[in-house]
């Protein structure tokens, strides 16, 4: 049974810096301005260029912002790793190292959530509309 809760732990933290790390990654690529990803989404949306020119440094405060949670992140990820394979299990310390990853993850979503709500208000109703649809359709990762 220590193993399977072991292996929950790492999976948790793991999933943890997998969501932080492509949350930072898709924002990183998309901050430097009209890339094809974005360009995409904006064209979607008919984004004007006042609205892209609103989103572009949202995009960007974001990823500064969400870039450090997600070192901090692969930071507890390894200490973990080294916790679950150390000879002698202290399962006080992996606990508070998992308390840890969630103040993480709980920052980076509430981030998230922050730029969500930003980018919302430089669109109309029918552009957030055409966004969500947009996001619905499992292209999160692939398209935007």
């Amino acid at each position: 049974m220590s193993i399977f809760n072991r292996q929950t732990v790492a999976a948790f933290v793991l999933g943890s810096a997998l969501a932080v790390g492509v949350g930072a990654y898709a924002v990183e690529r998309h901050a430097g301005g009209p890339h094809a990803h974005i360009g995409r989404l904006y064209a979607e949306v008919q984004a004007t260029d006042a609205q892209k020119a609103k989103i572009d440094p949202l995009l960007k405060a974001a990823m500064a912002d969400l870039k450090p949670l997600h070192e901090q992140l692969h930071d507890l990820h390894k200490k973990l790793l080294e916790q679950a394979s150390a000879p002698t299990i202290d399962r006080a310390a992996m606990e508070a190292t998992r308390q840890q990853g969630l103040a993480l993850a709980d920052k980076a979503s509430s981030r998230v959530l922050q730029l969500v709500a930003d980018v919302g208000d430089n669109l109309t109703p029918e552009q957030r509309k055409k966004l969500a649809e947009h996001l619905s359709h499992g292209r999160r990762f692939r398209g935007m």
